[in-house]
């Protein structure tokens, strides 16, 4: 679980190329693959350290990075394929944000901003829309002091998903071999394949070439 007070926390929403590359931290630069799509990103300052750590919401995946000194930092990426639930709980001041993978671990960020946590749990949504068979959509419930903004992923997300991407990759004969191998890395590289589906699949390509 990764957990922590917030000192300075900031948001910015991209809606261009160019202000994404001036304000994103290169370890995410690094990471997206070709194609991806920056819908919002989060900036988060802890009082005691001396680099930010970032929640990015793009169209395939949430991205976490904690920054660290001399270019290091640690990412986590959640494919959507493998979300299980975006729970938020918003009181008069701030909010609780929590991402939950299927495997029960966890990504918590306390004292959002109430704007900020209902725009990033909004770009979730939209994405999870993107690839859904039905609506996803936000369920609310709200108390005397605070509210609370859940989505659960349904199902079909999975399936569908994975059908599209194994579309676009090793289904299409007319395709390049080579051009195979690149996009099932990126599907490698996402979390959709195990190591074990990615060198099955791998080697297939390669004979073929």
């Amino acid at each position: 679980m990764i957990n922590g007070q917030c000192y300075i926390l900031s948001h910015a929403k991209f809606g261009e190329v160019k202000d994404m590359k001036d304000k994103l931290p290169k370890g995410i630069l690094e990471n997206l693959s070709p194609g991806e799509e920056v819908l919002y990103a989060i900036r988060k300052k802890f009082s005691l350290e001396a680099k930010p750590k970032w929640l990015v919401v793009t169209d395939r995946r949430i991205m976490y990075i904690d920054e660290k000194i001399l270019g290091r930092y640690d990412l986590t990426a959640i494919p959507y394929e493998k979300l299980e639930l975006v729970y938020v709980k918003v009181g008069k001041v701030s909010s609780e944000f929590l991402i939950k993978k299927e495997d029960g671990n966890e990504i918590k960020l306390q004292r959002m901003d109430k704007d900020e946590a209902r725009n990033a749990i909004e770009a979730i949504r939209d994405a999870l829309n993107e690839i859904a068979v039905e609506p996803v959509s936000i369920e609310r419930k709200k108390h005397l002091m605070s509210e609370e903004w859940i989505i659960h992923k349904p199902k079909e997300v999975v399936s569908r998903s994975i059908r599209m991407e194994a579309r676009r990759t090793v289904s299409r004969k007319e395709e390049d071999p080579l051009e195979k191998l690149k996009k099932l890395k990126e599907l490698y590289d996402m979390g959709v394949l195990s190591q074990e589906e990615y060198e099955e699949k791998r080697k297939k390509l390669l004979e073929q070439i």
